[in-house]
């Protein structure tokens, strides 16, 4: 089963990443000023995810593959790690799909 981790920066963001059932990080925030806003990061994650149009197929300058999954406002609301390939990358979609929906949240700033 996936999990959401908050964990909170020397800054003091507030930030979160989803982990596969295997421990992996698939997916990950920018970084929020308060928690409430985080925890609706999470909630944004949990319902876009499962929408196909909402995940946006990137290819960085190096030529390593990642994926933003994005509001319906278009606002990007985490962001993949790189991958080596275009499989590696949908896979890694497909993960976020899986796992997000049922993720629990394990809140590391309490």
């Amino acid at each position: 089963m996936g999990k959401f981790v908050i964990t909170k920066s020397d800054n003091g963001e507030f930030r979160f990443k989803l982990n596969a059932g295997n421990g992996e990080t698939i997916l990950v925030s920018e970084g929020y000023n308060a928690k409430a806003g985080c925890e609706n990061g999470i909630a944004s994650v949990k319902t876009n995810s499962q929408h196909d149009e909402r995940f946006e197929k990137k290819t960085s300058s190096n030529e390593k593959h990642y994926f933003n999954l994005k509001a319906t406002n278009g606002q990007v609301i985490g962001t993949s790690q790189m991958y080596a390939s275009e499989s590696g990358r949908d896979n890694g979609i497909a993960s976020v799909k899986t796992n997000a929906p049922t993720a629990t949240i394990d809140d590391q700033t309490v």
